[in-house]
């Protein structure tokens, strides 16, 4: 007997391919898992690392919580009416045949059907939950304001913390119940328990109850939004303010309330239905709904406002205009402004100034937006440095004067390494910037640069004597990461500055702070790896026990990861403060839920020619307070979070929210407070709204013929002058204070206005030099309404006047001859003298190859003269009869580009030219006469070279031998000398006799008032 074995059976390959399908998509959802954990879990070292990982697991902990409800609160009521539905079908219903062909193909997909179309609403109701988890937080955490609004007498609370919490909720509610209708009438259909057909609709007595109950549901939840509706109007805008006004209060809320209570009795006629089983109760009711809507909410309201309210609209809404103003300046915090009227002198008086003489001490001439070159030529060492642009102002206090300064910190600058950017060089090297550089706001030097206070590497300056920390690894321009950190005593790896001891190239650091979370270990380092997608974190050799990783750096994005709920000011600014250099970060709390109170446009009205427009997550905004002062360490990057508006009730609602995250304001040093500002956007938000709401009255108001708005910028017409700081005295103070100021011209459609000063606006910005003490005067706006019978012109119009005038055009083109280009300053405005003193300082800077701004001449007007010097102090002597009383910061200073004249703007009578003014002017002539080929294309007679003068003329014996009038040191002609002779030339005509007086321009006919030009200073 013979047997034979059977052959082994292979697998089947459905089998084969379904296990490999298996194992990818576990192996995949690992991989995916994994790197969610990744990201989870560099995000809790980082903030565990600065102390606030409360910030992250409460936001964890919310949305999830909020995701969890949202995902029941629809998958349950959704397989609930799914479930009903199939169940309570009739079991021998006539189908048609179109209806049997869709049950058999659902009804092999039904038992997914009925739990998946559950979990995909769920799932997408829980992400929508979630995004609303702030909203119920605030809800649950609000505290009440003992405010109340006029309309309803609600604590203003329920309109910043309840209403937008019980409108997410009814409009979450109803979604749900709009599903479960939608549903139940497909599933009810699909089954034969709604059948349609031969003109009529056959309904089920369980579908019947299902369908009305759901109907009824639903119309009561739209009852409780009309109702809602109601306190809805206080932050709505109506035709002429935000709030209901005649026309609201007397036909939109009555008619609001009483639809609300017809959808209520509606929904009733529903519920009798699911049982009566008669459908035309309710269908009537919804009908008479939908008339009542268009009666109640359009008809009659236009009706009351068109023969109401229109022939009698000062008289009906005065009240509700009063409200509106009212809320509004409470809401932007301008109802405590202090407003003087102001009649402004325009005649300038010898003396005039002596009076503020503090104030004009400090006016900047150094204007942060055109010097940033000028400091980066001076002081950025190497190519991997940089400095932001504009600069920062500050002040300090230096041998016991306040001095306002124009600031910055030497940045990295790693994009200017070139070849040199290795990974270990981006990450590992070059890791931080070194040192503050603070010059002086109201000094120049002879040269017109800056007068710098702390400067250099290694530094020297008032900083560096009080040895504070220079080192910035936290910063608006650092890199993406570092890693720094060793273990004592290792060699350093890191470059701290392009200096080194005893002649080296060199000197480098190791970091001794606690920056960032540890890469000391392998599991740390893969998890940043992945994160920066950079396997060199994990294989480094470099990188130690002690390793730290520093990202994130960017101050402003490290305090908003840590305050999400914080809109954070434009502009950060660093200072010294207790020895260590720190980012001051203002912070504000939003809402645009305050009763009466017109919303504003964040982003356009924080927009100017220093900031372009942002974009804001909450842009319209009808309420606004700067609730937080933040810092950033910029060494080791630890952030502090001050409650300094303590009585905000956002900000209270947020802290219940998150405990022990902000400190109390009096945990600020004295140092800290002394340098803390009023900040900016808040200042423009508020002059946006003081356009319209400067007025007091509802009359005024209503007529707006009295609407400002905030002038535009000479030097960029398309965008709004900025705010300014300046250590200043306003008429009614007794002392200077630093302040920032802004002014106003009339406001006109089609951008036509006047531009004349209407107003100026000034806040007190000095918070004091004491810990736990605010000084009383911090946040004071002090408004000067300038008289409309004097006419004081506006930026624009002074600027306008600076240009036209011959004596100031003709110097302006002396100094762009050859490849110079003139730069003009911020156009500051100071009340002083009894009028409105602007100040503009004028610099020139070649128009290409390497660009040095520097200060070449001031420009000041007062009323409608105005004067053009190499100086302030001689601009404001020349303007206010010789002798202004004024101090000004370079009165000591001595220009080297000075010509011997008095230059001014003053016209005087024309002399002649003598002395080294004649000659220079004379041998320019003649050397460009040279050049193009004379009558005898010749040298003229004792001259050497073109532009140097005969030898034993005053003009020769006056200077010294290395150098000549349209000469450098080396005996060569001087470009520059040349070009302002040639611009001369080209005015005076050739062979014109040139005239000169105390600043009179050169010309053949008119003598026009310029300054003296300085041809053998041009360097």
């Amino acid at each position: 007997m013979t047997t034979t074995s059977a052959p082994n059976q292979a697998t089947p390959p459905n089998r084969s391919r379904r296990i490999i399908s298996i194992t990818l998509a576990v192996i995949a959802a690992l991989v995916v898992a994994f790197f969610v954990f990744a990201n989870l879990y560099s995000d809790w070292l980082w903030f565990a690392q600065l102390g606030f990982t409360t910030v992250l697991t409460t936001q964890w902990i919310a949305r999830a919580v909020m995701f969890v409800v949202g995902f029941l609160a629809m998958a349950v009521p959704v397989w609930g009416v799914i479930q009903l539905a199939y169940r309570l079908r009739p079991v021998y219903a006539r189908l048609s045949s179109q209806l049997d062909r869709y049950q058999e193909v659902v009804e092999p997909l039904r038992r997914l059907a009925m739990w998946g179309i559950p979990i995909f609403f769920g799932f997408f109701a829980g992400f929508a939950a979630s995004a609303q988890w702030e909203t119920t937080w605030l809800w649950f955490n609000g505290v009440a304001t003992s405010v109340t609004d006029p309309q309803f007498g609600l604590d203003t609370g329920f309109y910043l913390f309840g209403m937008p919490f019980y409108a997410a909720v009814l409009g979450f509610a109803s979604a749900v119940v709009l599903v479960c209708l939608l549903l139940t009438g497909v599933v009810s259909y699909l089954y034969g328990s709604v059948r349609v057909g031969q003109r009529e609709l056959r309904i089920s007595k369980a579908a019947r109850i299902q369908l009305a109950v759901l109907a009824g549901v639903y119309l009561l939840l739209q009852g409780a939004s009309l109702w809602l509706d109601r306190f809805r109007t206080l932050v709505e805008p109506s035709e002429r303010i935000t709030g209901p006004g005649y026309v609201g209060a007397n036909a939109v809320i009555p008619g609001q309330t009483i639809l609300a209570i017809a959808a209520v009795i509606v929904a009733l006629a529903f519920f009798v239905t699911a049982f009566i089983g008669r459908w035309r109760y309710p269908l009537i009711g919804t009908a008479l709904l939908v008339v009542s809507a268009i009666v109640v909410g359009a008809a009659i309201p236009w009706a009351v406002k068109t023969f109401q309210v229109t022939p009698n609209q000062l008289n009906l809404e005065s009240q509700y205009y009063q409200r509106n103003l009212d809320g509004t300046k409470a809401a932007y915090g301008i109802d405590d402004i202090q407003k003087e009227d102001f009649e402004a002198t325009t005649t300038a008086q010898a003396g005039q100034l002596r009076n503020d003489a503090e104030s004009t001490a400090q006016l900047r001439i150094m204007d942060p937006a055109i010097i940033g070159p000028t400091v980066r030529q001076l002081e950025q060492y190497r190519a991997y440095y940089q400095f932001n642009t504009p600069l920062d102002v500050d002040r300090y206090t230096i041998n016991g004067q306040t001095q306002d300064t124009v600031v910055s910190l030497r940045e990295l600058n790693i994009g200017q390494l070139g070849d040199a950017a290795s990974w270990q060089n981006t990450a590992l090297v070059y890791t931080h910037g070194y040192g503050m550089v603070a010059a002086a706001g109201n000094e120049r030097t002879a040269d017109g640069d800056p007068v710098f206070l702390e400067q250099a590497i290694p530094g020297t300056g008032f900083l560096t004597d009080l040895n504070y920390e220079p080192r910035v690894y936290f910063g608006e321009q650092s890199p993406p990461y570092s890693i720094v950190g060793g273990p004592e005593g290792a060699d350093p790896i890191e470059l701290d500055y392009p200096i080194g001891a005893d002649g080296g190239s060199e000197t480098r650091t190791t970091f001794q702070g606690d920056g960032g979370p540890s890469v000391g270990n392998v599991f740390n380092r893969l998890i940043y790896a992945l994160k920066f997608q950079s396997e060199q974190i994990l294989f480094s050799d470099y990188l130690n026990a002690d390793s730290q990783i520093l990202y994130d750096r960017n101050p402003k994005e490290r305090v908003q990861k840590l305050a999400p709920y914080l809109t954070l000011d434009s502009d950060p600014y660093p200072t010294v403060v207790d020895g260590r250099i720190k980012w001051v970060i203002d912070g504000y709390t939003t809402s645009a839920n305050y009763p009466y109170s017109t919303s504003v446009s964040l982003s356009r009205a924080i927009a100017d020619s220093n900031n372009p427009q942002p974009t804001y997550a909450l842009d319209d905004i009808n309420y606004i307070r700067n609730s937080v002062k933040a810092t950033v360490d910029a060494y080791d990057g630890s952030v502090s979070l001050y409650a300094w508006d303590d009585q905000d009730p956002l900000l209270k609602a947020w802290q219940n929210i998150y405990p022990t995250t902000v400190k109390p304001w009096t945990d600020m040093s004295a140092d800290l407070m002394s340098h803390v500002r009023y900040p900016t956007d808040l200042m423009k938000v508020q002059r946006s709204m003081l356009g319209v709401y400067h007025v007091d009255d509802a009359r005024s108001f209503f007529q707006q013929d009295n609407r400002w708005t905030t002038p535009n910028d000479p030097q960029d017409p398309a965008a709004f002058q900025p705010p300014y700081y300046l250590t200043m005295k306003m008429p009614n103070q007794d002392d200077p204070s630093y302040s920032m100021f802004t002014s106003f011209i009339p406001a006109s459609q089609g951008g036509q206005a006047r531009n004349v000063l209407t107003g100026y606006l000034a806040v007190d910005s000095n918070a004091g030099s004491q810990q736990g003490t605010k000084r009383e005067d911090y946040g004071k706006l002090r408004m000067l309404v300038i008289d409309s019978s004097t006419t004081v012109p506006g930026p624009g119009q002074v600027q306008n006047t600076f240009d036209s005038d011959t004596s100031v055009s003709s110097q302006i083109n002396i100094l762009k001859q050859g490849q110079s280009q003139v730069l003009n300053g911020n156009l500051l405005t100071l009340p002083v003298g009894g009028g409105l003193l602007y100040v503009q300082p004028v610099f020139v800077q070649s128009s290409g190859g390497t660009q040095l701004p520097q200060l070449r001449r001031v420009l000041v007007a007062f009323g409608n003269k105005i004067a053009f010097e190499n100086t302030l102090s001689e601009a404001l002597d020349s303007l206010f009869g010789g002798d202004s009383g004024a101090n000004t910061g370079d009165e000591t200073v001595t220009p080297s580009d000075q010509g011997d004249g008095s230059g001014g703007g003053g016209t005087t009578s024309p002399t002649v030219p003598a002395g080294d003014y004649a000659a220079a002017l004379n041998e320019a002539r003649d050397a460009l006469q040279a050049r193009a080929g004379g009558p005898d294309q010749r040298r003229p007679r004792g001259v050497r070279h073109a532009g140097r003068p005969p030898h034993g003329s005053r003009a020769a014996s006056a200077r010294p031998r290395d150098a000549g009038p349209g000469r450098n040191r080396d005996h060569q002609p001087d470009p520059v000398a040349l070009g302002h002779a040639r611009g001369l030339t080209a005015l005076t005509g050739a062979g014109a006799p040139l005239s000169r007086g105390a600043g009179a321009a050169v010309c053949p006919a008119t003598p026009l008032s310029v300054q003296d030009t300085p041809f053998g200073a041009a360097r």
